[in-house]
């Protein structure tokens, strides 16, 4: 039996995805949580940021994830094991590295949704491609569904809120490092917001999660010749999805959904016209660096949330909420394409990252961090 080969594109996508999380996170780490949208919608690139990259990138993130949840599965069974113990491992390893990021680095975590959403997907690991997007759909049109139907203003809690806000930007722009921990372990957000961003969250990234497994059922972008025309047809939801969210940025009763779902739709636009992209420059210098920083995706985001919270908060340098959305956009992109050429020269010596390395011997149980089973020279997404 031959060894699954690593799906080339699939590196690369997740490296560009990471420039585009990089630069709408720059806005919460500069203006916390909840003050990024409100400086969004005061400053002149604020509408660029909110339509072009704005919640698009991370929908790519989660498909992206998916398809390498199946690819680990297929990975283990063609060794001849059984996967059960070893998804449930790989949940637990990010829950924990989730829990220690958003604790001791950075609230903006996604590790700990991402192992917990494993325990979501167990169901449709053996499903049939068709079955798997069937389900997507669904969970897609019920989560537009609620997300009409769910005040977000929650203007009976809006003094709470605002207070709230108040304190954890005086402690993130002048408080020290214990400060913020301290801040972190104890504090409580206002009990409603709270219970309706646990609900709408998993809600509304199921339908990426299981797109992305059924992507990988299908054997997607393995042979890309044939799959252009698809790719093609796809970059329509480039349009669709930022007049979606171009039209979310005037209130009204549709805002929210508007803004949710032309999100996701601009996500999969993007994806076609990356492999498009890929595929008449996949030999390129900057595709070879994008491939670099997605095969070292855990440890880059990782060190993003290292680097600006040190940059921004009180314990560092203190700029938080003074370079504002541009001049923070241009600091990302110094950031990432430190990340690229890095990435490039640590890749030539080592095979992985040092957090990828730790969660692969976690996951897989051994010192080394291989798989050991019946079958030798697998190497999985």
């Amino acid at each position: 039996m031959m060894g699954l080969k690593r799906v080339s594109f699939v590196d690369s996508l997740r490296g560009f995805s990471l420039l585009g999380i990089l630069l709408a996170n720059l806005v919460i780490f500069q203006y916390g949580m909840h003050g990024a949208l409100k400086n969004l919608s005061s400053q002149s690139t604020g509408d660029f940021v909110r339509v072009f990259i704005g919640g698009s990138f991370m929908p790519i993130f989660t498909l992206l994830f998916g398809f390498s949840f199946i690819k680990l599965i297929e990975s283990v069974r063609e060794k001849g094991m059984k996967s059960r113990w070893i998804i449930l491992r790989r949940s637990v390893g990010l829950i924990v590295l989730g829990w220690l990021h958003t604790t001791f680095i950075w609230e903006g975590d996604i590790l700990f949704y991402y192992g917990c959403m494993i325990l979501f997907l167990l169901p449709f690991i053996n499903r049939k491609a068709k079955t798997i997007i069937i389900w997507a759909s669904i969970f897609f049109v019920f989560s537009v569904a609620t997300i009409m139907n769910i005040n977000l203003d929650l203007p009976a809690n809006q003094q709470d809120i605002n207070a709230y806000i108040e304190k954890a930007d005086a402690i993130y722009a002048h408080g020290s490092y214990l400060d913020v921990v301290n801040f972190r372990l104890n504090r409580l957000m206002p009990e409603q917001e709270t219970s309706i961003l646990l609900f709408v969250a998993p809600l509304f990234y199921a339908p990426l999660f299981l797109l992305g497994m059924a992507l990988a059922k299908m054997r997607a972008f393995v042979n890309m010749e044939r799959e252009q025309k698809w790719y093609k047809l796809g970059m329509i939801l480039v349009p669709i999805g930022l007049l979606c969210k171009y039209l979310s940025l005037k209130e009204g009763d549709l805002s929210t959904m508007l803004q949710m779902s032309g999100a996701q739709v601009l996500a999969l636009g993007y994806v076609c016209v990356a492999a498009l992209l890929y595929r008449k420059w996949r030999t390129s210098s900057i595709i070879h660096a994008f491939e670099c920083v997605g095969k070292l995706s855990l440890t880059n985001y990782l060190m993003q949330s290292i680097i600006c919270t040190t940059v921004f908060f009180g314990y560092g340098f203190g700029l938080f909420g003074k370079l504002g959305v541009l001049n923070g956009m241009l600091f990302g992109l110094g950031i990432y394409c430190v990340q690229c050429i890095g990435s490039v020269f640590y890749l030539k010596k080592f095979k992985r990252g040092p957090f990828e390395q730790a969660l692969r011997i976690w996951t897989n149980w051994s010192i080394d961090g291989r798989l050991k089973g019946k079958e030798q020279g697998i190497n999985s997404d």
